[in-house]
């Protein structure tokens, strides 16, 4: 912001140098490209990504049923080797029991499902997910959860868009400070050596 302030500033100040202007202007570029290009790129990717999950949760919902499965005995729980804190917290919060239950054209089923309900005696009815073959399946996404997703999808490419920016602002500026002080060591090495030498001009 110092930058940018310095375009209205130092605009009729006979101190400014050229690099003082162009550095002021790259600032205000990319306080406009963070202002105005990234929170459009945040919004675009966030309604492309809400339109996909959209239509996974209405292929999920479509695909899938709730059912009520009876619980015939606890199974035992698998060794799982997760290291993600959420996948590992939510498995841990299922608990598979080996149930029967009826496929929706009216079919037995048998096997090993997953329950949250810590009812599990055998005889206790349980509510499971299946797709349209009465295979145990996974509950669908829910709307509400896929919009919460596009939301922040959307907000960390503004954030990226945010840095991006500038960061390219950052090697712009110093690519101009290095070339400053280049011309600077140019100039001192031709006037340098005769800096105060009786007749030498200076």
């Amino acid at each position: 912001m110092r930058a940018v302030t310095g375009v209205w500033r130092w605009r009729h100040n006979s101190l400014r140098r050229a690099t003082d202007r162009r550095e002021a202007w790259v600032a205000l570029v990319a306080l406009l490209l963070m202002v105005l290009t990234a929170p459009a790129l945040g919004w675009v990717c966030g309604s492309y990504t809400d339109d996909a999950l959209q239509k996974s949760v209405r292929a999920q919902q479509a695909g899938r049923r709730a059912t009520t499965a009876v619980v015939l005995r606890r199974a035992p729980r698998p060794p799982r080797f997760v290291t993600d804190p959420e996948v590992s917290s939510e498995h841990t919060s299922q608990i598979p029991v080996v149930a029967r239950w009826k496929a929706p054209d009216g079919t037995a089923r048998r096997g090993t499902v997953t329950t949250s309900s810590r009812k599990t005696a055998p005889g206790t009815k349980v509510e499971i997910w299946t797709d349209l073959d009465g295979r145990p399946a996974s509950r669908p996404m829910d709307a509400p959860t896929a919009r919460t997703h596009a939301v922040l999808a959307g907000l960390g490419t503004t954030m990226l868009a945010v840095g991006l920016v500038e960061g390219v602002r950052q090697l712009i500026v110093r690519h101009m400070m290095r070339s400053r002080y280049t011309r600077i060591d140019q100039d001192w090495a031709r006037t340098g050596p005769d800096w105060g030498r009786t007749g030498a001009g200076s």
